[in-house]
């Protein structure tokens, strides 16, 4: 999301404007979002911009500030497909009683909602509104499809964590497509373009290194906001990973490999000028334990690593808290 759309947006909302909202920067309404879905389409967006108003311009600005403030936050949108519906839809006897109203009305809706479950909207909102309006920080939204009439959907306020897989293996390319469809933006690296190819990694940013070896990797620039596996093929250049992770300090670095290999790396790493509490960063082996061992299964427990990190990373203490309350852990 940029800063300045939404900015946009709220001045012409305050000059009497109906703002243009494109599935560029609202990307939860691209079509690629939407395979499958049948109630609405990418043409919902000219719905809900002419249904915004100047009472709109709050939200919006609540958004911005929530960006400058690097705020867990959403832009949550309710999708309305048939008003009498949404204004009729009750609970069952296995859902929490919201009382007997369903939604406020039958019409759509942005509105904010950070991590704090703080919401901010023009209109007033039912009980049971306010529940599914919270469930936007569970991105998109959780129980979007529980009541009839209506949906939601949610845009994050912050940017994609980029997710650096060095080497093109078979587990690499699982972990890309894993990855990526949990939210993780995936850059792979490797020297052999048999490996590092669309076919394998489609979707993810493929870096051809030349020289058949890693020393290029040198030249790359990693963000300390960035997570590095370091998956190697036959684990041959993992020293030159792991030495390169640590030197750009990332947020998280993990390395595939037995224990014997791994003392191994231990050496041909500090001997690349690393210190011995840097090695200690790494998350060796890599990934959550459950006994996973094909390249798939480990895919799983590497991405689930990477959403717990995540998790832990981007919610309140507070949030994680309850959340955790919530999970009996």
């Amino acid at each position: 999301m940029r800063r300045e759309v939404l900015e946009d947006i709220a001045q012409t909302l305050r000059d009497g404007g109906t703002p243009r909202l494109d599935t560029a920067d609202f990307s939860c309404f691209s079509p690629e979002a939407l395979v499958g879905n049948e109630h609405y389409t990418s043409s919902y967006l000219e719905v809900i911009a002419k249904s915004l108003t100047a009472a709109d311009a709050p939200t919006f600005e609540r958004a911005v500030r929530a960006m400058d403030e690097k705020d867990q936050a959403w832009l949550g949108f309710k999708i309305v497909y048939d008003a009498d519906a949404a204004l009729q839809n009750t609970d069952n006897e296995v859902t929490k009683k919201y009382g007997v109203q369903g939604s406020a009305d039958g019409l759509p809706l942005v509105f904010f909602c950070n991590d704090a479950k703080e919401i901010v909207a023009s209109r007033p909102v039912s009980p049971r509104d306010t529940f599914q309006m919270k469930d936007a920080t569970r991105g998109p939204s959780m129980h979007n499809e529980q009541f009839d009439g209506l949906t939601w959907t949610s845009q994050p306020l912050f940017d994609n964590v980029r997710v650096w897989l060095l080497g093109a293996s078979d587990a690499a390319s699982e972990v890309s497509s894993l990855a990526q469809h949990v939210g993780f933006d995936v850059t792979v690296v490797d020297y052999d373009s048999a490996y590092v190819n669309e076919a394998r990694f489609p979707g993810a940013e493929r870096v051809l290194l030349s020289g058949g070896n890693f020393d290029e990797l040198d030249t790359l620039y990693a963000s300390p906001d960035d997570y590095v596996c370091v998956v190697t093929r036959g684990h041959m250049f993992d020293p030159e990973g792991c030495a390169w992770a640590l030197r750009h300090n990332v947020h998280y670095v993990g390395m595939m490999g037995c224990a014997g290999k791994n003392e191994r790396v231990h050496e041909l790493v500090l001997a690349r000028g690393i210190t011995e509490d840097a090695w200690l960063r790494i998350k060796r082996p890599i990934g959550l334990k459950f006994g996973a061992k094909t390249p798939a299964e480990l895919a799983i427990a590497i991405v689930a690593e990477l959403v717990d990190v995540r998790y832990k990373e981007r919610f309140s203490e507070e949030a994680r808290a309850k959340h955790d309350a919530d999970l009996d852990r």
